[in-house]
């Protein structure tokens, strides 16, 4: 399994919210070889989130669908996003 790790800026919480909820997540959850995803408000600017994958292959299919299509508009802004290799799962 590899997983994509993204840290954000949050620009406005309750917009960003709402579009995780009704796009997001529904869009995410429907990617190739999705496992499962959590999403961490930091403090009140800054986030991050981890997306699992079953593969590298579709974890960087994901990295990339989120380099060209940034999601939520201004409400956040992508600072970084890394693959990675999920090397233990509880």
């Amino acid at each position: 399994m590899h997983a994509v790790v993204a840290r954000s800026t949050i620009n406005d919480f309750e917009r960003g919210r709402q579009y995780l909820r009704e796009k997001g997540i529904p869009s995410i959850s429907q990617a190739p070889g999705f496992v499962a995803a959590q999403w961490v408000r930091l403090d009140e600017k800054t986030g991050t989130s981890m997306l699992t994958f079953e593969s590298e292959e579709a974890a960087n299919a994901a990295a990339e669908m989120l380099r060209t299509n940034p999601p939520a508009g201004d409400a956040v802004t992508i600072n970084s996003i890394e693959v990675g290799e999920v090397v233990e799962r509880v």
